[in-house]
């Protein structure tokens, strides 16, 4: 599987978990459903991101340090957006997810194949 598509089919099977995470908040249980779609689709842009990043760099360190930067960073839009009650425990989980998706596609992603120029 290339790059970017396990990225993108990662990033939304771990970014539902990461969703799933808000039950340990008991003042976000009522609102769980909108939380794991919302984590999903966060996952799926992070993993869009990532992917494209591992195909461009070829470094299993860098690939961890942009995945989690970026699950970080999407996280932290999400928790601003939220009014920045609770960045702890809407930045780790999603920077978790990153590091996850960044490791994944640099260890198991397949680079694209090219084919020889013709005449």
């Amino acid at each position: 599987m290339n790059k970017v598509v396990l990225g993108v089919v990662l990033g939304g099977i771990l970014g539902i978990f990461d969703g799933l995470t808000a039950w340990l908040t008991p003042e976000a249980r009522a609102q769980i459903v909108g939380i794991v779609i919302g984590s999903t689709f966060k996952g799926i842009i992070a993993g869009v991101l990532i992917g494209w990043f591992a195909r461009k760099v070829s470094s299993l360190l860098g690939g961890i340090l942009f995945g989690t930067a970026a699950g970080m960073l999407l996280a932290f839009l999400v928790a601003y957006m939220g009014g920045g009650k609770y960045y702890f425990e809407i930045m780790l989980p999603g920077s978790i997810v990153g590091l996850i998706v960044g490791y994944a596609t640099q260890r198991y992603g397949e680079r694209p194949q090219t084919s020889a120029a013709r005449p």
